[in-house]
């Protein structure tokens, strides 16, 4: 295939791997892609998921992007020439404490195995007390600055400044380091050359959606505000530069180390840094009253309206700018959704792991095959079986809170629960309650914002759930009683940098024009069920009651 003179690269860091596609701005087609699993996370060091401590260290990213970018020059050696941009996006909300040099502790000596000073991931919990603190703090605040971080006095454990509390708050931490920097500021910023955090370009995203930045108040909030919560945050937002800069913004070039260590040149333009969810719904095509439900191992649901002064409360947060430049950006989302299926399928297999792979009778090699192939096709037969039950069968009705709920209404104390089993209740039985689970989850969400007035007329979902699982996506059509579009697109958020970075390199005027233009037009329609309509609005309605058992389990 002939290459035309001008390529670029879309990054995307996700939660287990790094993956990237290479597009020819010219055909419009993906020349290349790769991925690789990061490598400290794939041991599972410095996570404890009893504590819902999630960490991941630095050299994880950098060692990736080396070997990604690197591999795509190797499948295409004329990409190294005609690369002329890149944009990276980023898990979020997950940041890191440096120091005054803008160097992560966990690459200093004395820190290197600490997983406080390492990348908070986003579904790290281990800030709640902390989160509390912030909350109770801004009920009480002449000026609520969290009103469009979770609709006032309702912030996340899995925000910014409650992580960045967390980790001051440990002495270790707060001697060493000067600033908090999230992944995906620090990431790119690093490609050009700039470290220190007073320097750094952090992009409006993740500022005005987890950070507390907003127009109204003229940025961040004050240093004294952050002081009177507690004063081991003294002085952190004076390390950051007051001006936001949107996805399409350029940042500047590769600086000649990172040229060099990714086998390109250094006239390579570096666009700000960017949120993976909102990467990913510009990549599949959000717009105005169009939901982007990104359908994961979480699920983010991203949404762009017209401007407008009002707070929508329960959500995780609203910023202008911060999906679509000129348009205000809504997000929110489920803090659990694949890795509810994911959770039962490793209950499914406790004998394997315990029993089976213990039998001394049994050759080696041939348990790691049985193992592989029930692993692999266990959630697919249940999803076969679940399909072939009729609705009356099962009385059980689940929610979908096992790490608690992001949206609406943040309340990470939340459990998950499984009701009305009886000796009937088989596994596909269970595993279909815990699918409408996380779609009544979806439902929640949406329902929050069109009640608030912000008006949802299509649905596109994508991910990897959406891709692999027609099972799910028909029942959240079912459930929603809305069409679901899902896009064939494997690498939405890499593909929404892509456009991010066309922009910024001057190939394109706007973002919108850059979706027009690069955009996937392959989907497939998943339609609602009439017969299952009135089913699903009472079980809707159970598993709304539901949440009132939270006194009884925390």
């Amino acid at each position: 295939m002939k290459l035309s003179d001008h390529l670029i690269l879309g990054i995307d860091y996700g939660t287990e791997s790094m993956r990237a596609i290479l597009v020819d701005i010219e055909t419009k087609k993906e020349i290349a892609e790769s991925s690789m699993i990061y490598p400290r996370w794939k041991k599972k060091l410095y996570c404890n998921p009893a504590q819902s401590q999630f960490r991941q260290h630095p050299l994880d990213y950098l060692e990736v992007l080396e070997f990604v970018v690197n591999d795509i020059v190797k499948k295409v050696p004329e990409a190294r020439t005609k690369i002329k941009a890149l944009g990276i996006d980023a898990t979020n909300c997950t940041p890191i404490a440096v120091d005054k040099e803008g160097t992560p502790l966990s690459m200093k000596p004395g820190f290197e195995e600490d997983p406080d000073a390492m990348f908070i991931l986003w579904k790290d919990h281990t800030a709640i007390k902390d989160c509390d603190d912030i909350n109770r703090h801004a009920k009480t605040s002449k000026l609520d600055y969290t009103k469009y971080s979770g609709g006032g006095a309702n912030y996340s454990a899995e925000h910014f400044w409650a992580k960045c509390l967390h980790i001051f708050r440990n002495p270790k931490i707060k001697k060493e380091a000067h600033s908090f920097v999230e992944n995906c500021d620090w990431l790119p910023n690093l490609l050009v050359g700039i470290k220190k955090p007073e320097e750094l370009k952090r992009n409006i995203s993740i500022a005005g959606f987890k950070a507390l930045w907003n127009k109204e108040w003229g940025g961040y909030p004050p240093n004294e505000y952050f002081k009177s919560i507690d004063p081991v945050l003294d002085g952190i937002v004076d390390t950051f530069s007051k001006e936001v800069y949107l996805c399409v913004s350029p940042i500047g070039t590769l600086s000649e180390e990172w040229a060099s260590r990714l086998n390109l040149n250094t006239d390579v333009i570096v666009a700000a840094g960017h949120m993976d969810a909102t990467a990913g719904a510009i990549g599949a095509g959000v717009r105005e009253k169009v939901m982007v439900e990104i359908v994961g191992t979480s699920t983010c649901a991203v949404l762009a309206g017209k401007k407008h002064n009002r707070s929508i409360p329960g959500i995780t947060g609203q910023a202008d700018d911060a999906v679509i430049p000129g348009l205000v950006g809504y997000e929110a989302g489920q803090a659990a959704f694949g890795d509810l299926y994911a959770w039962f399928r490793r209950v499914l297999l406790w004998p394997f792991v315990e029993i089976f792979n213990k039998l001394p009778y049994i050759d080696d090699d041939l348990k790691e095959k049985i193992y592989k192939d029930v692993y692999d096709e266990l959630i697919p037969n249940l999803a076969r079986q679940a399909k072939l039950s009729d609705n009356d069968e099962s009385c059980l009705i689940a929610t979908d809170w096992i790490n608690g709920r992001r949206t609406p209404d943040v309340d990470y104390n939340l459990k998950g629960t499984l009701a009305g089993i009886t000796l009937s209740s088989t596994a596909p039985l269970i595993y279909k309650s815990l699918v409408e689970a996380t779609i009544f989850g979806t439902k929640a969400i949406a329902d929050q914002f069109i009640k608030h007035g912000i008006e949802v007329e299509e649905i596109i979902a994508v991910g990897g759930i959406s891709q692999k699982s027609p099972f799910v996506m028909q029942i959240m059509s079912d459930v929603l009683q809305m069409p679901i579009k899902v896009l064939n697109v494997i690498q939405g958020p890499a593909l929404g940098e892509v456009m991010c970075a066309a922009v910024a390199a001057g190939y394109y005027p706007d973002l919108e024009t850059a979706q027009d233009q690069l955009g996937v037009k392959d989907y497939k329609i998943y339609t609602p069920r009439n017969e299952n309509r009135e089913f699903y609005l009472k079980a809707y309605d159970k598993y709304r009651k539901l949440e009132n058992v939270k006194q009884i389990i925390e």
